[in-house]
């Protein structure tokens, strides 16, 4: 569902990594290194909001870069920052990321949106929102058009306890037939989802 086929990044003289490939099976895989390793870099590349220097992302059998629309028809993304569309309600990134895919708004996301306990919060904008509400929303969003891979940045960062619980639970639900990949320093989360801890120096082995 999630192949990533020779890929290397530069910046500058710094060489992030170089040559990576790996396939991940269905599953929770987690990200846990405390250093720089590229892990984040890594998660923007397959998320196709940064060009790889060489190699390319495979997502439910589409090409990031030879079809890049068809490929990120199958994928959901939670990033670290979730303050991109300041002036924007929740409920209105949530209708526009359903359009995008081509799908409602429909029962199963906002249900999801109750139990993190953003519906209260929906019409707000995001420059009105805390830190953790914002991620409930792209949270949400993971949940809209029935993505093959749902990568996520930091996916617990300030969320409260009652929101932490429900992301494990769903991230365990999605990962019974989907890949879902993460970075996270919350060894809590890790251990509640079952994840599979993969450091990104280990895929160049």
């Amino acid at each position: 569902m999630l192949r990533i086929d020779n890929l290397s990044k530069r910046y500058g003289d710094h060489l992030v990594f170089q040559g990576l490939t790996h396939q991940f099976p269905p599953g929770c895989i987690a990200f846990c290194e405390e250093d720089s390793t590229g892990k984040s870099t890594l998660l923007g590349i397959v998320a196709g909001l940064i060009a790889p220097d060489t190699g390319d992302v495979w997502i439910d059998g589409h090409s990031l870069t030879l079809t890049p629309q068809q490929a990120k028809a199958r994928l959901a993304w939670v990033p670290d920052d979730c303050l991109a569309f300041p002036e924007q309600t929740g409920r209105g990134l949530l209708e526009q990321i359903a359009a995008q895919k081509r799908v409602s708004l429909d029962d199963t996301a906002l249900n999801l949106a109750d139990r993190l306990g953003l519906t209260p919060h929906l019409d707000k904008r995001f420059e009105q929102m805390s830190t953790g509400t914002r991620r409930k929303v792209f949270l949400t969003a993971a949940a809209l058009g029935d993505p093959a891979v749902i990568i996520a940045d930091g996916p617990s960062n300030g969320l409260d306890a009652k929101a932490c619980a429900v992301l494990a639970e769903q991230f365990r639900i999605w990962a019974q037939g989907r890949v879902v990949l993460f970075a996270s320093h919350d060894r809590e989360l890790v251990r509640a989802c079952g994840a599979r801890i993969v450091d990104v120096a280990a895929l160049l082995r």
